[in-house]
């Protein structure tokens, strides 16, 4: 039994797996798919939900791929490709420590990523029980290599669609309060009797 490996992978496997959940349905105190997709538009992932549904579909669905040990590079692939849109979009710009927000969270997981793949998933897995366990600096080298495409995909796909046009300021409200303000009274018009005539001294 590979312990070190089987760890780190179903350490990284199981936390994505959460991750993606919690963009899918919530769970984990999570955001669910029509929060997540509001922020990736907020972001200038577009079509927004498209993208939410696709990044939680690649962080459970890789995650659990991941745990299994089932095409190990390739689920390594996926999960790079999320990490390296998450530091494009959000964390890049905020330097590198995680206190900052900063990207090392991100970057500690994609060479989690790929040491999994270099290494192979090690023995309980799907790979290793079909005899087919892809390991190496080759197949390493392949995962962040697919990733990097997958991300830049995902920057592709955004581009094409414009950004949707501001919502027009509304114009403010009549002050309908003030409208309804009654204005002076009929009765406090002084009337054509009382008010004097030409000529008259209004002493007299």
């Amino acid at each position: 039994m590979s312990v070190g490996r089987v760890l780190l992978r179903t350490t990284v496997g199981g936390l994505f797996i959460g991750h993606g959940t919690q963009k899918l349905f919530g769970w984990f105190d999570g955001y669910g798919i029509d929060n997540t997709a509001q922020m990736f538009g907020s972001l200038g992932l577009r079509p927004a939900k498209a993208h939410a549904v696709a990044a939680g579909l690649a962080e459970s669905g890789g995650g659990a791929a991941l745990v299994l040990g089932a095409g190990t590079p390739f689920a390594s692939s996926v999960l790079i490709s999320t990490m390296l849109t998450a530091i494009r979009t959000v964390h890049g710009r905020n330097g590198p420590w995680v206190t900052s927000q900063g990207w090392e969270y991100n970057a500690v997981l994609i060479a989690a990523a790929v040491a999994v793949a270099d290494a192979g998933p090690g023995r309980p897995s799907v790979d290793a029980a079909l005899g087919n366990e892809l390991e190496g600096p080759g197949w390493a080298l392949l995962a962040l290599a697919l990733g990097v495409l997958g991300a830049a995909g995902a920057q592709a796909v955004s581009s094409l669609f414009p950004e949707p046009e501001p919502e027009p300021t509304p114009e403010p409200a009549p002050d309908l309060a003030a409208a309804a303000e009654p204005g002076p009274a009929a009765d406090d018009q002084p009337s054509p009797e009382s008010a004097p005539a030409d000529g008259d001294d209004p002493a007299s």
